[in-house]
């Protein structure tokens, strides 16, 4: 098995409520099958599908499925950054869980919740700069786009 993700799939309970969240961030829907939505990311997709589709998918029931202890990480190029994204998700509809501060790693972060609960961590790295066009690799890019 290749050391990569291709797809992130997120069950949510209300796909409607749950696209509006996304598309209120400004992501861009993918073509897709009817009942999911896929947003294009750099490198891989996040899905959004019904929670009880899901749970049908894996053999489980709904409730086996769990709250799960996860974070998805958005990390940005500038400090300032972490504070400008954490106040358009709480526009979006999102629970900040933690105000932008420091950490005690050196970087910036804070957390929000989307509105089915998955919990979204927004991280300026100073040890890890993005590439250009956004895309993180651990320890970064040196300017020339290759591992740092």
């Amino acid at each position: 098995m290749e050391q990569r993700i291709s797809l992130t799939t997120l069950g949510v309970r209300d796909m409607g409520r749950a696209v509006a969240f996304y598309e209120a961030l400004g992501w861009r829907r993918a073509e897709a099958p009817e009942g999911m939505a896929v947003f294009d990311l750099i490198g891989q997709a996040l899905a959004l599908y019904p929670l009880e589709d899901l749970a049908r998918d894996m053999g489980l029931a709904p409730e086996a499925l769990g709250a799960g202890a996860a974070s998805y990480a958005y990390n940005v190029q500038e400090k300032s950054e972490v504070a400008e994204v954490l106040e358009a998700a709480r526009e979006a509809g999102a629970e900040v869980l933690k105000e932008a501060e420091d950490t005690f790693w050196g970087g910036r972060g804070g957390y929000f919740a989307d509105p089915d609960g998955h919990v979204w961590e927004v991280a300026w790295n100073p040890f890890s700069p993005l590439r250009e066009d956004g895309a993180f690799r651990w320890g970064g890019y040196a300017p020339s786009g290759e591992a740092g």
